[in-house]
């Protein structure tokens, strides 16, 4: 694990626009309407997949990443990765469990969550309203979310 150095003034949002590992993920964003959340003063962390976990995801549920925008539950999918309040690596790591946007919780042991679906394997990436800890994986089983 990894923490990168803060970035003075720049938001959740701006931060994962201007990093070439995120754009899926800025793209369901958009499309879920959920950019503002992220660049707003509210205090968040966020669990975000990169490109790579959400092509993995893509591949094994079939689908092209198009259709994935296209899913009515998309906000649902997005919001179980964001969680309220200011969650550095260590308050995340020492938790079992983290509440979520979408009202569900992700289950934590050290940088493993939901028992396995997802790694965190960068944390701390500091923004002026939270943090972004990058994941390996899609961690939507736990999401309260079905998916095809």
């Amino acid at each position: 694990m990894s923490a990168a150095p803060p970035r003075d003034g720049e938001t959740i949002a701006d931060i994962a626009s201007n990093d070439g590992r995120f754009t899926i993920l800025v793209a369901a964003l958009d499309e879920a309407d959920l950019v503002e959340t992220l660049d707003g003063n509210r205090q968040l962390t966020v669990f975000a997949p990169t490109n790579a976990a959400f092509k993995t995801l893509l591949s094994d549920l079939g689908i092209s990443k198009e259709e994935l925008l296209n899913r009515d539950d998309l906000d649902e999918i997005l919001t179980y990765h964001v969680a309220p309040g200011r969650r550095d690596a260590e308050s995340v790591t020492t938790s079992d469990e983290v509440p979520t946007l979408n009202g569900a919780k992700i289950y934590v042991d050290g940088t493993v969550l939901n028992g396995g679906q997802a790694k965190i394997f960068e944390t701390n990436i500091e923004a002026s309203n939270g943090y972004i800890h990058a994941i390996n994986g899609d961690n939507v089983d736990g999401a309260g979310v079905l998916l095809p």
